[in-house]
């Protein structure tokens, strides 16, 4: 199974269709700077329940997140924290 969609946009997530998603947030993370951070916090938010597609861009220190359900701050800060991060708030 390829990580990239039918029009061709890439993803290491493991999330599904973004038309399926309930809300989207925009949180800010600092201490991110290169593709690993990336891909740590890609990867410790894509386990949160209901989270449906994550977005990372290291360069701002912004994280978007869409949902199936509303999402905690509280559960999200600390999937951040164990990718060793810091969560800032919603952006």
């Amino acid at each position: 199974m390829s990580c990239c969609s039918p029009e061709g946009t890439c993803h290491t997530d493991g999330a599904t269709d973004e038309s399926q998603v309930a809300g989207t947030v925009v949180y800010s993370v600092s201490g991110m700077t290169c593709g690993h951070c990336e891909s740590a916090v890609t990867k410790e938010l894509a386990t949160v329940s209901g989270v449906t597609v994550v977005k990372v861009d290291v360069a701002t220190g912004l994280v978007t997140l869409a949902s199936e359900q509303p999402l905690d701050d509280e559960t999200i800060r600390a999937a951040v924290d164990e990718a060793g991060y810091e969560l800032v708030g919603r952006a």
